[in-house]
């Protein structure tokens, strides 16, 4: 945990008036994370059933992901790497569409044509994400200089874990975006391990955050399980890309309590004292204790609130499970063209005969 030591902010930032945050947004912000951590757990234990396939887990980062998310505007674009479910719920993907995206089935808005945990929808502005590691930055970096040459007051959020700072998009990313002063905040969760290797082995910085310098714009690192502090300067971030100030790089320091994903064992190269250590620094227990402060919560409205949550999800789960599949063989033909050109309609023909005497 020592790591989390070190949180600092530029001075820059330090004379902003603060954000506040509101009683009624705390309490969405303390809802959406009770949801992201039990659906977690929930699909966790249905992929251990084998009713899914892979997945990659997310308690203890519920902070970093839900709040930034809710510090964008409707317009704005968010990309994601596998991890940020929370992200996705934030921004107002259904529980139903995010199970429907596990199971591969009829209801998933991308076909079943991606991995798991690659959740999107043109509808919410949020674009699936890329199998290689930082493979989305650049593009999203491409969305916001194309949003500042037309002019529109948007901005981008790109998400992205400590590993990703290990690849070659990462720099080429970080590398447009200052040049081209692109409205467009990266969001890094330092969670500590990049599957297995530590952060002290992915870079000799003394930081993440002090990256930015040398792509010419401001690094800031925060403790990423303090979901006010995350929002508020997220919030800041995405204002003065908006204003045309140029990208943010903002290092959440957080904590995956699970494994990095399914096929992981983190018991093989981290200890369970590190573990129980984060526990105390529970994103879910920092911001329950402050709606408790402020006369917002208690254990009534959490034992309500669960209740609510376990039957939509458990609801849910039972409608997408007997979902009918996706028709496979005409997926093939479909979302590449405007308009089919006449060599693949004469293949479609054909599988639809071939598919018809099989049955």
């Amino acid at each position: 945990m020592a790591y989390r030591d070190t949180i600092a902010k530029p001075a820059d930032l330090e004379q902003e008036t603060e954000t506040t945050v509101k009683d009624l947004e705390l309490i969405r912000m303390y809802q959406l994370m009770l949801l992201t951590r039990i659906l977690d757990s929930k699909i966790l234990s249905i992929q251990r059933q084998g009713r899914i396939g892979p997945y990659v887990p997310c308690s203890g980062e519920e902070a970093a992901m839900v709040a930034s998310a809710l510090a964008l505007k409707p317009e704005d674009w968010m990309f994601t790497s596998y991890r940020e479910l929370g992200s996705h719920l934030a921004r107002g993907l259904s529980v139903d569409l995010v199970l429907a995206q596990l199971f591969g089935n009829s209801n998933d808005l991308l076909k079943g044509r991606q991995m798991s945990n690659s959740w999107g929808s043109k509808a919410l502005n949020t674009v699936p994400t890329a199998a290689p590691i930082g493979a989305y930055l650049p593009v999203a970096v491409g969305v916001a200089i194309a949003a500042k040459t037309k002019g529109a007051k948007i901005a981008v959020l790109a998400y992205l874990g400590d590993g990703g700072t290990s690849s070659a998009d990462f720099h080429s990313a970080m590398n447009f975006a200052g040049v081209f002063r692109a409205p467009i905040v990266f969001l890094c969760r330092n969670n500590g391990w990049a599957i297995s290797v530590p952060v002290k082995k992915q870079t000799a910085s003394e930081t993440l955050a002090v990256k930015a310098g040398a792509y010419g714009f401001t690094g800031l690192r925060i403790d990423g399980n303090d979901s006010i502090s995350v929002y508020q300067e997220t919030r800041r971030a995405l204002e003065k890309a908006r204003a045309g100030d140029g990208p943010t790089f903002i290092e959440t320091l957080t904590y995956r309590l699970g494994p990095h994903s399914t096929a992981d064992d983190p018991r093989r190269y981290r200890s369970e004292k590190e573990k129980e250590e984060w526990i105390e620094h529970d994103p879910l227990k920092l911001l329950r204790s402050e709606l408790e402060k402020r006369g917002l919560w208690n254990d009534r409205l959490e034992k309500e609130e669960t209740e609510r949550i376990e039957k939509i999800i458990s609801l849910s789960i039972e409608h997408q499970e007997h979902t009918p599949p996706l028709p496979a063989d005409e997926l093939i033909f479909e979302d590449v063209y405007s308009q089919i050109p006449w060599n693949l309609l004469e293949q479609r023909s054909e599988l639809r005969s071939l598919s018809a005497r099989r049955s």
